[in-house]
C-alpha cells in the first residue's frame, strides 16, 4: 500500500469511464480516501439472467480502515443504486442532499439495511468535512432535482467533479446552477475537472425542461380518451408538469409502476412535488371516470419487460388496457442499449390503435447532460490545470478531450485512464502511478460476484443452442443396466426427431460398449466418452452443439 506525499492527491476511476452508468470515483490524499458516487449499470444483453452490474470495489475492502465516507452527487440508479451492496462491505457516513438521501433510503429499507447505515444531509451551497477533505456541494442542473457538482479540497488543490449537470436558464423550480461558484473557485485555481461527456456530441445548448411541459400541454389539450405518460420515475420535475397540466385540463392522475409511485411519495413527503388535495387517485378508481378526465402516470420509458406501460402494450396488464384512440407520450429517451425494447413497445402501442408521440416525432423530451457549448463553459469557469472527462463512453471521452484542447487546455494535462488506474496529480504533474483491481461484479437474484464468465458462456451456450441430457444407470462393475435415455430441451422437439435421438442413442450405446470391454468404470471417463461421442455427430447433423450433461446413476 502505497501513502501519498504531501502536497498530492491520487484519483482512481473504478467506473463511470469508457461505459454509461456504475459511476464511482476514489480520491486519496493524506493517507485517506473519499468515495465519490456509487452507481449501477444495466446489463447488455449478453449479459444473460444478470440484474445489475456494480463496481469491483476489492481495493475499497482491502482499504476500508483508509475510507473516511461517500459523498453523492445525484440521487440517479446510476449514482447511488451500488450503495445497499457497497455498505454491507464499508461502514462509511454517506453524505448527500435532501432529495438523494431520500431515494437512497428508499433502496437501503428494501433490502433492510436503513438501521445500520449513517446518512448525513448537506444543503447545496454548504460544504462539510470528512474527516481531512473539505467537500463543498455546489449546485447544477439535472433531470432530477437536488443534483449537485462537487468541489473537493485537497493538499494538491481543489477538484471539481461534475459528473451530470446543465446549466438550464428556467429551471423548474427556479433554482439555477451555481455558476458564481464554479467561477470563484476557477478563479483561485482549480486543479482538475471531471465533467459530464454524455452529450458531447451535440453541438449547443440543451434545451431548458420548460420545452418538454409545452408538449405536455398540448397533449392534454388534444387528447378525449385516456392519456398515458411514461417517464423516468426520477424526473421530478417533468412529473410536476404533469400534475399542473392535469390540474388545468381538470384530469385525475393515477401512478402504475413501482419505483413511480414509490418516489412520488418520497418527492411529496419532502415537499419537492406540489399536488392539490384529491388530484392522486388509485390506478383501480380509474375505470370509474370518464376516459377524458384522467391521466396515467407510469414507469416503462425504457421498454422495460415488466414495467406499466410495457405490461399495457402486451396486453396483459391486469388494471389497464391501451385502447383506439388513447394518447401515449413517452416522454424520455432510450438509454444505450435499450433502443429496441422501446421501439418494440412503441410499435406494439401503435398496433393498438393507440396515437403515440416519442422523442423521434415531438419535444416530449430533454436530456439532463450539457452539450457542447455548455461543456466549454464549465471548463472555462472553472480554469482547470488538468481535465478528466468522465460519465461516457469511450468515443465520448475522446471528444470530450478534443473539445478540451480547443478551449485551452494542454493534451498533455488531459487524461483517460482505464478503470483502476492510479492518477497522481500535484501542481507541478500529473501522472500515472500504478492501478489497481477493477471491473464490474454482476448482480442475479440474491447472489451478489457468483455468476462469472462460466457461468455465462454456459448460458449463453444455452440460449443458443439448448441442452441435451443423458441418463445411464449402472452397476458397480460397470455395466450398464438402464439407459441410455436422452432428453432434449432447446435442442430439439423428441417426438418431432425420433430418428435424430435413435442415431443419438445408438452412438452412446456403442461408446458405453467400447468402456465394458476395456474394464472402464470412473464415472469421469465415461461422461467423456459420451459427450465426445454425441458432440461430433450432432453436429454433423444438425450443425448445432447442444450443451451435453451426461447423468450416471449406479445400483
Amino acid at each position: 500500500m502505497s501513502k501519498n506525499r504531501i502536497g498530492e492527491v491520487t484519483v482512481i476511476p473504478l467506473g463511470g469511464l469508457g461505459e454509461i452508468g456504475k459511476n464511482m470515483m476514489v480520491v486519496e490524499a493524506n493517507d485517506e480516501i473519499l468515495v465519490i458516487d456509487a452507481g449501477v449499470k444495466f446489463p447488455e444483453d449478453e449479459l444473460y439472467g444478470v440484474d445489475l452490474v456494480i463496481p469491483d470495489i476489492s481495493y475499497l475492502i482491502r482499504n476500508k480502515d483508509r475510507v473516511k465516507g461517500i459523498v453523492l452527487t445525484h440521487g440517479h440508479e446510476d449514482h447511488i443504486g451500488a450503495l445497499p451492496y457497497v455498505l454491507k462491505e464499508l461502514n462509511v457516513p454517506v453524505y448527500g442532499t435532501k432529495l438523494t438521501l431520500g431515494l437512497l433510503s428508499g433502496k437501503l429499507k428494501s433490502h433492510n439495511m436503513l438501521g445500520n447505515t449513517y446518512l448525513r444531509h448537506v444543503y447545496p451551497g454548504h460544504s462539510v468535512k470528512v474527516s481531512s477533505f473539505k467537500v463543498e456541494f455546489i449546485r447544477v442542473n439535472h433531470s432530477i432535482a437536488d443534483s449537485c457538482a462537487l468541489a473537493i479540497h485537497t493538499p494538491a488543490g481543489p477538484l471539481v467533479y461534475a459528473s451530470d449537470f446543465k446549466f438550464d436558464q428556467t429551471p423548474i423550480d427556479g433554482k439555477m446552477a451555481d455558476i458564481h461558484k464554479l467561477a470563484d473557485l476557477g478563479s483561485k485555481g482549480v486543479l482538475a475537472l471531471f465533467s459530464d461527456s454524455t452529450n458531447v456530441e451535440r453541438e449547443g445548448f440543451t434545451m431548458s425542461e420548460k420545452e418538454v411541459g409545452k408538449t405536455i400541454d398540448e397533449s392534454f389539450s388534444e387528447s378525449d380518451k385516456k392519456l398515458f405518460i411514461a417517464s423516468f420515475a426520477s424526473n421530478i420535475h417533468r412529473i410536476q408538469q404533469v400534475f399542473d397540466a392535469a390540474v388545468k385540463y381538470g384530469r385525475k392522475v393515477a401512478l402504475s409502476g413501482r419505483s413511480m409511485v414509490n418516489n412520488v411519495h418520497i418527492a411529496l413527503d419532502l415537499g419537492y412535488l406540489q399536488v392539490p388535495e384529491g388530484l392522486l387517485i388509485d390506478l383501480k378508481d380509474v375505470s370509474s371516470l370518464p376516459e377524458d378526465k384522467v391521466v396515467l402516470l407510469m414507469t416503462g420509458s425504457q421498454g422495460e419487460r415488466m414495467a406499466a406501460l410495457t405490461r399495457m402494450a402486451r396486453g396483459d396488464h391486469h388494471q389497464i388496457s391501451v385502447e383506439n384512440g388513447d394518447t401515449i407520450v413517452v416522454s424520455a429517451t432510450a438509454i444505450p442499449g435499450n433502443a429496441r425494447a422501446v421501439g418494440r413497445t412503441i410499435n406494439q402501442l401503435f398496433k393498438r390503435g393507440a396515437n403515440v408521440i416519442y422523442e423521434a416525432l415531438s419535444g416530449v423530451h430533454v436530456s439532463g447532460h450539457a452539450s457542447q457549448e455548455e461543456l466549454k463553459l464549465m471548463l472555462n469557469l472553472t480554469k482547470p490545470k488538468y481535465f478528466f472527462p468522465v460519465h461516457g463512453e469511450y468515443r465520448h471521452l475522446h471528444l470530450h478531450a478534443k473539445l478540451a484542447q480547443r478551449v485551452g487546455i494542454p493534451k498533455e494535462n488531459i487524461f483517460i485512464p482505464d478503470l483502476g488506474d492510479k492518477i497522481t496529480l500535484t501542481p507541478e504533474k500529473g501522472y500515472q502511478s500504478g492501478s489497481v483491481e477493477s471491473g464490474r461484479v454482476l448482480i442475479d437474484g440474491l447472489g451478489v460476484g457468483d455468476v462469472g464468465s462460466v457461468v455465462l458462456r454456459d448460458r449463453k451456450l444455452l440460449s443458443e443452442n439448448g441442452v441435451l441430457m443423458v441418463v445411464v444407470t449402472i452397476n458397480k462393475k460397470g455395466k450398464v443396466i438402464a439407459g441410455p435415455d436422452i432428453i432434449s430441451r432447446g435442442f430439439v422437439y423428441i417426438r418431432e426427431s425420433g430418428d435424430l435421438i435413435n442415431e443419438a442413442t445408438r452412438q452412446v450405446e456403442c461408446a458405453l460398449s467400447e468402456c465394458e470391454e476395456h474394464n472402464i468404470t470412473e464415472w469421469s471417463v465415461l461422461k467423456s466418452k459420451i459427450r465426445s461421442s454425441l458432440d461430433d455427430f450432432l453436429y454433423s447433423r444438425t450443425r448445432r452443439r447442444p450443451m451435453i450433461l451426461p447423468i450416471i446413476m449406479e445400483v
